[in-house]
């Protein structure tokens, strides 16, 4: 491993109140003696957070430590290694955010010899070859930072806690004792009866599940990292993108009561307490569209719907009953307030239906009432439409007041990010990881063919040594430089 003590900022480029630097390897004490002074070297304690001014010693005129040049005011915390995130010495400083501070800090401490800038994913690098961590851990790192929701980030959180790891080291450890089993049988081959294949057979399937079970759960990382989609549609005017500006929290959108506005999907992000999700507002559907623009609007609509995991229908809910024409349609208004006939059950079924502008009540307008029907009614055309699919599939809301908008999240919180069935379970999403179980697997599937056709018992012993391989592969037992450099790469500079 480099000896070499590596520094880099722990926090993205940019001003923030707060920025942290981290420096790791033998000349972290140099370090501290140089920005800090003789005396905080001498007074140095581990895990002790303290205030200190940082400057640059090299400024220094004669013994006048007055005259170097304050670079900050800052706090400071030293570990001592083993017991720090790398296995070695480790100062983490944390200035103020300002870029320039950041980078004059770094590049007094890169002034030391034997001091330099770390490369992408160096410290977590560091800490699997010290043993502070296996492969898979330092792998889900990478998964800690970058998860996109809070099963995500669980899932993440177990990985780094070694939870696979502690799975995977047992069925080494079971494929470690049949092997051993085996090669005493290799030894003493001449001495012994004929090798007991059934017991061994028993074993081995029992290892085959667990190795199966582990990569059924694989999910890769652009399905993973994939946020959720939900989109609205519905009605030209229905007051789709009012409600996106609701949801927001601000006016993002650009909102008209002139029918067709909005011509082309417009893509937002969502935080709900699951995580974030893409939310689309579409253009308006219609049964007829009025020129060769809204055709294409329209069009581009379905296409956003096919691919959504929550499609949620809009309503004009100020229209009045009178709009309901049949079980097949629903009625909204143009902007000169007439009714207008819209097909809501044109082969999209809706998981959610919204009605919109409940402040405004159901009368507005002077639609006829020449079906006076109760809103119960009116669910009960939508349901007959196809378009609503849950026991919870429709809500009122006022984009003005705000009311509904509370539960409108939750359900959407509730169908895009499903409880885990079994709290316990976790996923694999390391292609890597992926690989090596799958040369177990095959690994294992030859050992069990072997032992059904009564081999030769060094055959059968060589097998299960290259199932053990692949497996200690994983928690990076047996590892190359190659496979370490292509996993760390991907990390960012200063983790």
């Amino acid at each position: 491993m480099d000896s070499q003590t590596i520094v880099a900022p722990m926090t993205p480029a940019g001003v923030s109140a707060v920025a942290a630097i981290r420096v790791s390897g033998s000349k972290v004490r140099e370090v501290v003696r140089l920005i800090f002074g003789e005396k905080a070297l001498k007074n140095l304690k581990a895990r002790e957070a303290k205030l200190a001014t940082a400057r640059d010693y090299r400024t220094m005129v004669g013994d006048d430590h007055a005259t170097a040049q304050v670079v900050d005011s800052l706090l400071y915390i030293f570990f001592e290694g083993p017991n720090s995130y790398t296995g070695e010495d480790v100062l983490e400083l944390y200035p103020h955010g300002n870029p320039i501070i950041v980078r004059e800090l770094i590049q007094v401490i890169k002034s030391i010899d034997g001091v330099r800038l770390a490369e992408p994913g160096e410290y977590t690098r560091r800490a699997f070859l010290n043993g502070r961590m296996d492969l898979v851990q330092a792998e889900s790192v990478a998964d800690v930072i970058h998860s996109a929701n809070r099963a995500e980030l669980k899932n993440a959180h177990r990985l780094l806690g070694g939870a696979l790891s502690k799975k995977v080291k047992a069925l080494t450890e079971q494929v470690m004792d049949i092997s051993a089993r085996l090669e005493l049988d290799v030894d003493f081959a001449e001495e012994e009866a004929d090798p007991d294949y059934a017991n061994w057979e028993k074993k081995i399937v029992a290892i085959r599940e667990s190795v199966l079970s582990i990569l059924d759960s694989f999910r890769g990382k652009a399905a993973v990292s994939r946020l959720p989609l939900a989109v609205l549609y519905g009605a030209p005017n229905a007051g789709k993108s009012s409600l996106v500006n609701a949801l927001l929290g601000e006016d993002r959108i650009l909102v008209s009561n002139i029918p067709g506005t909005t011509r082309d999907f417009v893509e937002v992000r969502l935080f709900l307490d699951g995580g974030e999700i893409r939310l689309v507002d579409t253009a308006g559907l219609a049964d007829k569209a009025a020129d060769a623009l809204d055709a294409l609007s329209m069009e581009k609509s379905r296409e956003i719907l096919a691919e959504a995991d929550m499609k949620i229908l809009v309503i004009d809910g100020s229209l009045d009953e009178s709009c309901i024409e049949n079980e097949d349609h629903v009625i909204a208004r143009n902007g000169s307030g007439a009714c207008r006939e819209q097909s809501v059950a044109e082969a999209i079924r809706a998981d959610l239906v919204v009605f919109s502008k409940s402040d405004l009540g159901a009368s507005r307008q002077g639609c006829a009432s020449r079906h006076p029907e109760s809103r119960n009614g009116v669910r009960d055309k939508l349901r007959a439409s196809g378009v609503e699919g849950s026991s919870e599939s429709s809500l009122h809301i006022s984009s003005k007041t705000g009311a509904g908008l509370a539960d409108l999240k939750r359900v959407m919180n509730a169908t895009l990010f499903k409880n885990i069935e079994n709290p316990e379970d976790l996923w694999i999403t390391s292609e890597r990881e992926k690989t090596c179980l799958e040369e177990a697997l095959t690994g294992i599937d030859r050992a069990l063919s072997l032992i059904r056709t009564n081999p030769a018992v060094e055959l059968l012993a060589f097998e299960m040594q290259l199932v053990r391989r692949a497996l200690q592969s994983i928690t990076g037992e047996i590892s190359s430089e190659d496979v370490l450099q292509k996993i760390f790469a991907g990390f960012c500079i200063g983790k």
